[in-house]
């Protein structure tokens, strides 16, 4: 089974808590790196030990939810090996792993419903890999 590490800011604070609950029925492993409240916090807080934890293979994947996913994917990118890629519909999702080989999902909670970012999620988490001409590609991204 996957072990998932997650994190949020106040924004994504309540989709993160659905999701969490999601992830668990399912199975998944999960650590959940923050926030644990609709308190104002800053994303990168959270973004970067979610990052750290991928990046240092402690877990297989990574979530991060903000208000539009673009502050957490800016900040989990800085990571060496983290892949991140916002996704705001399931074909993204799938696309994000099977050719980019995505490693954090981003969600962006004020704009996707909960329902949408369950289907996301599921995709992301059911897609791989293909490698093949993408892992050239893949290859080329890292400093």
């Amino acid at each position: 089974m996957k072990k998932i590490a997650i994190g949020a800011d106040h924004a994504g604070f309540e989709l993160k808590e659905r999701l969490k609950k999601e992830l668990e029925k399912k199975g998944y492993v999960i650590h959940d790196f923050g926030t644990y409240s609709a308190e104002p916090a800053d994303y990168a807080d959270f973004a970067h030990p979610v990052s750290l934890a991928v990046e240092k293979k402690e877990f297989d994947l990574g979530l991060l939810i903000c208000g539009s996913a673009n502050g957490v994917a800016m900040t989990a990118n800085k990571h060496q090996g983290i892949r991140a890629a916002i996704c705001w519909t399931e074909e993204l999702a799938s696309l994000a792993r099977q050719h980019n080989h995505a490693n954090v999902l981003c969600l962006p909670a004020r704009f996707i419903s909960a329902e949408l970012a369950e289907k996301i999620l599921d995709r992301f988490l059911l897609a791989s890999f293909e490698g093949g001409r993408h892992a050239r590609r893949v290859d080329k991204i890292s400093c």
